[in-house]
């Protein structure tokens, strides 16, 4: 077993039963076209799609199907990938051809192996394990979706304060619904600005989505 592999084992904390296949999950198709991890990366892309999409909706409960689309989109993408295989050196283990430098290697290189090493995880540990590792290193930026979710009003009030010296005007529009489930809709707007309305469970909560929807028609997020 080549020693760099050992330290990758340890770095993760997952010691893999099948070493063959961890092999392969490194092994990109310029360094072996037969035996490759372009499978392994097919199946590890659609673990860590369902592994996000299910925190997602934990996260965000109450977001609409296109929200939660563009999220999952945000987290998974290519740039995303490689960014987090940087963060763990992936770049350090994989086999690849002709490469002068493991700091050359493209980031669709990076990003695909790193879903390579999901899906090698996911055949050898199950996917309670799959998922551990995608939380831990997905975790921050899952975070900071809910951060940048729950502080939309408080952006909306800085814009609005910086270039009107006024602050967002937020209505109350309805409220329906039974007491232990109420619908409330709310409207906000600024100097210059449409109406503009979003639903919640709760007055906070709908004020928050009203706050990002006027944030995103004016091209502030």
């Amino acid at each position: 077993m080549n020693k760099k592999f050992v330290n990758f084992q340890k770095k993760i904390g997952i010691n893999f039963l099948n070493q063959q296949l961890l092999t392969k999950c490194f092994t990109h198709k310029s360094y072996n076209p037969i035996e490759n991890n372009e499978k392994l990366e097919f199946l590890g892309d659609r673990v860590l799609g369902l592994v996000i999409s299910q925190n997602l909706l934990k996260f965000f409960p109450n977001d609409k199907e296109g929200d939660l689309d563009k999220k999952l989109a945000s987290l998974v993408n290519k740039n995303q990938c490689a960014e987090i295989a940087k963060e763990i050196n992936l770049q350090e283990y994989i086999l690849v051809k002709n490469s002068t430098s493991k700091s050359n290697i493209e980031n669709k290189v990076l990003s695909d192996c790193l879903e390579s090493v999901i899906g090698c995880i996911y055949l050898d540990q199950g996917l309670d394990i799959a998922e551990k590792f995608i939380i831990k290193n997905w975790g921050k930026y899952l975070n900071k979706s809910l951060i940048t979710e729950r502080d939309s009003k408080t952006k909306l009030q800085e814009y609005s304060l910086k270039n009107y010296k006024l602050l967002p005007v937020y209505k109350l529009v309805d409220n329906k619904g039974p007491r232990h489930k109420p619908l409330i809709k709310v409207s906000v707007k600024i100097k210059n600005s449409k109406n503009i309305t979003a639903t919640g469970n709760s007055k906070k909560e709908a004020e928050q989505k009203a706050a990002k929807k006027l944030l995103t028609t004016l091209k502030l997020i």
